[in-house]
């Protein structure tokens, strides 16, 4: 956040999975709540809030989002539980895994499955996360970064659990007029998340991946 604060952009959106997986999701929600213009549901989320789907998480992976459900108060709940599945901010369309099937939770991890997703979103820019992969995906082959004229499909990678062997946070700036985007890699105090994630009780696993960055 010091770093967006910083750059001072228009907005600020988040692609979901605000919690699921850290030792603090509370404070999580009240700086996304307070920070955020728009935020999109995550499967996380939702195991979190309501339960639903839970047991399709990795076994550490049910056991942090037991855990964070019991440190959520009431209204913190309901606010996860009622964000939406995709959403259109700034411009640009946003979706956890996927706009074709939103609730489904979904890789995009074909081409063909990456082609069709242009079908189902209406705007030049669909930003998305899930797989926790940064890249940029153009409708038209040859198209290798975003620009005005085209349309992409671009993964911001994660703030809090990165998988590309970087342990440091994704933060991306997109311009909406030139369409500029710019994939930032913010450290951050690994070590210290992982210990609260070792006082909390959680899976070690969950720690050791933080410092992995997968």
């Amino acid at each position: 956040m010091a770093d967006i604060d910083r750059e001072k952009p228009d907005g600020v959106l988040c692609l979901g999975d605000v919690v699921g997986y850290g030792a603090d999701p509370a404070p999580c929600v009240a700086i996304v709540r307070e920070r955020c213009h728009a935020v999109v549901l995550g499967n996380h989320d939702l195991a979190v809030a309501t339960g639903d789907g839970i047991d399709m998480l990795p076994a550490h992976g049910q056991v942090a989002a037991d855990h964070n459900a019991h440190l959520l108060d009431d209204d913190a709940l309901q606010w996860l539980a009622t964000l939406p599945l995709t959403r259109v901010s700034h411009g640009v369309t946003l979706a956890h895994a996927s706009p074709q099937f939103p609730e489904r939770w979904m890789r995009i991890e074909s081409f063909f499955l990456a082609q069709e997703q242009f079908h189902h979103f209406e705007t030049d820019i669909c930003f998305v996360g899930h797989t926790h992969l940064p890249g940029v995906l153009s409708e038209k082959l040859g198209v290798l970064r975003p620009r005005p004229g085209h349309r992409f499909i671009i993964n911001t990678g994660s703030v809090g659990q990165p998988r590309d062997g970087d342990p440091r946070a994704c933060v991306g700036y997109f311009d909406t007029e030139t369409f500029e985007f710019d994939l930032r890699r913010i450290p951050y105090n690994v070590d210290r998340a992982r210990q609260r994630i070792r006082e909390e009780g959680l899976p070690s696993s969950l720690g050791r991946r933080l410092e992995r960055g997968n």
